[in-house]
């Protein structure tokens, strides 16, 4: 797909007009400047024809602070892949000295241009258009992204400046990547574990906690032909610990993206260890019935500690007994160790978490079941099991047929989804179980 990259100085609306081309809202949106500083990918499709839109953090070239520097080189490299650039402008500020910095960085790339003069609300901000002639360059339109107004025209030139590309169909048209969410606290190593996944500095890594403000998608395809979306999400903080507007939102993208994706990566250090937070994130994993992996970052830092990293591990795996079925797997996202191991346990863990068994195998575990323990109410009735079949993949689901569903105990319900998970074969998936009555 060609691709078309949204540039210009903080706070012009580049990620309102994001949003507004792609139909979603995927990039933060929030008045204070410097809220998006990733690179963020979404699709549309215009007239049949398929995009690929790509938003960026607010430009200050000359600027020193380290995440200004970052944020530059980002959008420099959204521009080396862009096949047009929409170099957006704020009508109600009029033309400044940042424009003319971000100009100049453009003119660099010679790629063709659409200047898009944003905020343009009412006949007085109309009178601003005429200034930014003296940027040179064209074609100059003027819309409003928060209203919707003169996009149709901004569509139009986009489809005329965009260069075609044929329709070619990839040998593994129509299978989807695996989903994976990258969730942990704040500071742990997410995004310099994906740059290491991807090859390449996909995302911004600095040790300021609060640095990836948006979930970024990134697809992976290997020279084999799988594919995986790598979700990078922001560091979620306990609540009582989030105060910016924009830190929630971005705390509730990082749960959107554990709702849309299939398996989650939890990353830890081995400084901390598993932590309250930690937790909770892994019980709104368990909760969404969603596969699972505890990665252990920074283990380099336990080399020649190895009893240290024994009772570490024995503590991890203690903090995380609610969901045995999790892989941990110890890595160091600096140094590469073991990194290459992810993927193919991925591949392990989403095998079992799309596995279907047969209905007359379920029914003999079923059967094993009821041999092994009489159980009961909390009123003291006996619980009778029928029949069981699973009815879904992805969280593999087990429906149980019974005569007293909704009396069944807690206790009782992990003790039937332990048995069916160790007999069954799903030792590193999580299984969902439902009692009904007996038709």
């Amino acid at each position: 797909m060609p691709k078309v990259a949204l540039v210009g100085r903080p706070n012009v609306g580049k990620s309102t007009l994001f949003n507004t081309l792609i139909g979603e809202r995927k990039a933060v949106v929030e008045r204070s400047p410097g809220v998006t500083r990733d690179r963020v990918y979404g699709e549309a499709e215009i007239e049949g024809r398929r995009i690929t839109f790509i938003d960026t953090g607010g430009l200050e070239p000359e600027s020193e602070d380290l995440l200004q520097k970052e944020t530059l080189r980002q959008a420099e490299a959204a521009l080396s892949e862009a096949d047009l650039i929409l170099f957006v402008v704020d009508a109600k500020s009029g033309l400044t000295p940042l424009d003319e910095e971000v100009a100049e960085l453009i003119r660099t790339t010679g790629k063709p241009v659409i200047l898009v003069v944003n905020k343009v609300d009412s006949r007085k901000d109309l009178l601003n258009l005429s200034e930014f002639y003296a940027l040179g360059l064209e074609p100059l339109v003027p819309i409003s992204a928060k209203h919707r107004q003169g996009l149709e025209e901004l569509r139009k030139l986009l489809l005329e400046l965009l260069p075609e590309t044929p329709e070619e169909e990839t040998p593994f048209e129509g299978l989807p990547p695996i989903k994976v969410a990258i969730l942990g606290r704040p500071n742990v190593g997410k995004s310099s574990l994906l740059n290491r996944l991807v090859g390449y500095e996909r995302m911004i890594v600095s040790d300021i906690p609060g640095t990836t403000r948006d979930s970024i998608d990134t697809l992976l395809e290997l020279p084999d032909g799988r594919r995986y979306l790598l979700i990078d999400t922001a560091g979620i903080r306990r609540r009582p610990r989030i105060k910016a507007r924009v830190e929630k939102f971005s705390v509730d993208k990082a749960f959107e993206a554990l709702d849309r994706a299939e398996v989650a990566l939890l990353v830890l250090t081995a400084e901390e260890g598993i932590t309250d937070q930690d937790q909770k994130i892994l019980s709104q994993i368990e909760k969404r019935h969603k596969a699972c992996i505890i990665l252990v970052n920074k283990w380099d830092l336990l080399d020649g500690k190895r009893e240290e990293g024994n009772i570490l591990l024995e503590r991890i795996k203690h903090g995380a007994r609610f969901v045995p079925w999790a892989p941990i797997l110890t890595i160091s996202a600096k140094t590469g160790r073991r990194v290459r191991e992810i993927l193919p346990l991925i591949e392990e863990v989403y095998a079992e978490y799309s596995r279907r068994v047969p209905t007359s195998q379920v029914n003999r575990v079923l059967e094993e079941i009821r041999k092994e323990r009489t159980l009961y109410t909390p009123s003291g009735k006996r619980l009778k099991f029928y029949y069981a079949t699973q009815a879904e993949i992805r969280p593999p689901t087990v429906v149980v047929f019974t005569n007293y569903p909704e009396e069944i105990p807690k206790s009782v319900e992990r003790f039937i989804k332990n048995r069916l998970r160790t007999y069954l074969g799903f030792e590193k998936s999580p299984l969902k179980v439902v009692f009904r009555p007996r038709r």
